[in-house]
């Protein structure tokens, strides 16, 4: 099944992080180490994520 989104749909971490197919403890490390930029927004406590920013993530990313 193919999920569609709006490109600036808000992803809470467990959503991003199954968006890209990884674990949110990955998610969270990257996060936290600055090892990718993904732009995470901080709404309260929480993190979120857009849409577009992890479309942009995996286009970058792509082995051509």
């Amino acid at each position: 099944m193919i999920n569609i989104l709006p490109e600036d749909q808000l992803l809470d971490r467990k959503a991003a992080a199954q968006y890209l197919r990884i674990s949110p403890g990955t998610l969270a490390v990257w996060d936290c180490t600055k090892r990718y930029d993904l732009r995470p927004l901080k709404v309260g406590r929480s993190v979120r994520y857009r849409r577009k920013e992890l479309d942009r993530f995996i286009q970058r990313n792509l082995i051509k």
